[in-house]
């Protein structure tokens, strides 16, 4: 810590830290809690950070903090503010730290101002007023507060009375001990795969040890996000471990009770791959709705009102919460049958109870949408074309069609090619051309459905719509088939290309957009694999290479996602995305 004499002084000391270095300006006579500078000052999401009498700036912002401390001397020098009055946008601030920091958002530097609630930070300008900040500060205990903001505000109610309350001390004994969030998301990782492990016994002894170990996963997958908010610590691969590991845990984990099931004389492989499909159908769902709506800069929908007048009335907002079944319980739920009764039991519960989720929070998002005044905007239209993961075929038909036009159209044809893949993969007879015709219209369908930006009312409902057509008629031609292991093959398949979907959901939600276009192409998109799906099952009717063909178009689409994906993630342009909204 170095001391300046003054504005010339502080130039010459922040330019003579090494370029790769944070640097931070604190007023001699702030007065706060210790908690309060450390969000303020060691967030490592934010280029640029400030608290009343304190500013931080991170490499990137270093140049900007210079320009911003010589306005501000400037300013101050010749008695003007250093922006309008009507501009500034912390105008209680009125410390040198606090007025620098006016100064670099006006060069176009976004700071970040966290919330400090009851916390003090403040700079005292005679002897009364640091008396009564030094009071304030010592009434409050700010490891307290620090304990409380390390949980997730908005959470689930089994998450919030029975595991938060102790999980948030396994958190400060991690970060007293060094530990790290990765290495904490790491062992729950191994945790719910040691859980599996124990599913695919088939026994009942191993069936108990699994639901106590998925447990003690789910409370260290709390303890993660809890530690990172405890000690500021995120990380762009701690985002990429945080994004991914719930769902491979909770589709590993899948899979160990439908390989026990079998063991035990009760194959309810297509029941498993039901429920991760229908899982997977949900979360795009949220996450498609939330795209859409990610630019809405207002309430403009009655029904969204009358959402947040229902969550007014404390019951009912963790009814709803418990309704649409969050992570939380549905792993308490799952724990619990695991012990008690049998895979199939599992299964059927997660279908009914997420397919209940499911139609309440969907019908729920479409009086939203459809009572919602607001337009989307470009980048929603663009979120959402991603989200569609349209291949080559998909798009040469875009390109060339000029796609319907009216306010529902776009969803509408989304949902007959939809119907029709997935007809012909039911209805049909298994192994006929016919369902390569049918993919050839549905190939169409897909195309004419994103040709023109999707800006509809209902438009984020597209992506879903072709999530569940490939989902399911990978699920529904593996289990007509008849061939022996074809469905294990397709949950495997079905788990690869769902990671490379929620990979993009979180790129795109970071802010740096979906993966390259190259790797849309690699791996074919929706509508190329919905149909290369349907050419295999009309090849190798009856033959033991369709197992072999899913395993290895699975083995293919995996390694070409991950090996894109971990690249991305450890890569410098990766962003810290966290779940702090997420319930699912």
């Amino acid at each position: 810590m170095l001391t300046a004499v003054d504005a010339g002084d502080a130039a010459a000391l922040l330019a003579a830290v090494p370029a790769g270095r944070r640097v931070a300006l604190v007023d001699p006579r702030f007065v706060g809690h210790v908690h309060a500078l450390r969000l303020g000052l060691t967030d490592p999401r934010f280029a640029a950070a400030a608290v009343p009498g304190a500013l931080t700036a991170q490499p990137e912002a270093r140049g900007a903090l210079l320009r911003a401390l010589h306005r501000t001397t400037a300013a101050v020098g010749a008695g003007a503010p250093v922006v309008a009055q009507h501009t500034d946008p912390a105008p209680e601030d009125r410390t040198v730290p606090g007025r620098i920091a006016v100064a670099l958002e006006a060069e176009g530097t976004a700071v970040k101002r966290p919330e400090l609630g009851s916390l003090t930070a403040t700079v005292p300008t005679d002897a009364g007023a640091r008396a009564t900040a030094e009071t304030a500060r010592d009434e409050v205990d700010d490891e307290a507060v620090r304990l409380r903001s390390a949980v997730k505000a908005h959470d689930g109610f089994f998450t919030t009375f029975a595991i938060s309350p102790y999980s948030r001390y396994i958190a400060r004994w991690c970060a007293r001990r060094n530990l790290t969030p990765n290495q904490v998301t790491t062992a729950s990782l191994i945790t719910a795969l040691i859980a599996a492990g124990s599913a695919a016994t088939g026994t009942r002894g191993g069936y108990i040890a699994a639901g106590i170990l998925l447990l003690v996963s789910f409370v260290l997958d709390c303890t993660d996000g809890q530690l990172a908010r405890y000690s500021l610590r995120y990380s762009t691969m701690g985002a990429w471990l945080d994004a991914t590991f719930d769902r491979a845990k909770e589709y590993a984990y899948y899979a160990g009770l439908a390989i026990g099931a079998v063991r035990g004389g009760d194959d309810v492989w297509v029941l498993a791959l039901g429920a991760m499909v229908l899982q997977a159908c949900r979360h795009v769902v949220d996450f498609s709705f939330n795209e859409a709506n990610h630019d809405a800069i207002a309430n403009t929908s009655p029904t969204a009102a009358l959402s947040d007048k229902l969550d007014s009335v404390g019951w009912t907002v963790w009814a709803r919460r418990m309704i649409v079944l969050p992570i939380g319980e549905r792993w308490a739920m799952i724990a619990v049958l695991t012990a008690f009764t049998t895979p199939r039991i599992v299964f059927y519960a997660l279908l009914v109870g997420c397919s209940l989720a499911a139609c309440y929070t969907t019908a729920g998002r479409l009086l939203r949408s459809l009572t919602r005044k607001a337009g989307r905007t470009d980048r929603a239209a663009q979120a959402l074309a991603d989200l569609a993961d349209s291949g080559p075929l998909a798009q040469g038909v875009a390109a060339v069609a000029p796609g319907p036009r009216g306010a529902f159209t776009a969803p509408a044809v989304a949902l007959l090619g939809t119907l029709v893949m997935v007809g012909a993969a039911l209805f049909l007879p298994y192994g006929s051309w016919l369902t390569v015709a049918a993919a050839a219209v549905y190939v169409v369908l897909s195309g004419l459905a994103v040709a023109r930006p999707l800006k509809g009312a209902l438009d984020w409902l597209v992506p879903p719509f072709f999530r569940a057509a490939e989902y399911v008629t990978i699920l529904v031609l593996a289990a007509r088939s008849d061939v022996p292991h074809a469905v294990p093959a397709a949950f495997g398949l079905v788990s690869a290309v769902a990671y490379h979907h929620y990979d993009t959901v979180y790129r795109i939600r970071g802010g740096t957009g979906a993966p390259p276009r190259w790797l849309v192409r690699t791996i074919g998109g929706h509508e190329g694999r919905t149909a290369l799906v349907a050419v295999l099952a009309a090849v190798l009717t009856h033959a033991s290479g369709f197992t072999t063909a899913l395993t290895a178009l699975a083995v293919a689409v995996a390694l070409v996602v991950l090996v894109e994906s971990i690249r991305f993630w450890v890569s410098s342009s990766a962003p810290a995305v966290h779940d702090e909204g997420e319930l699912a």
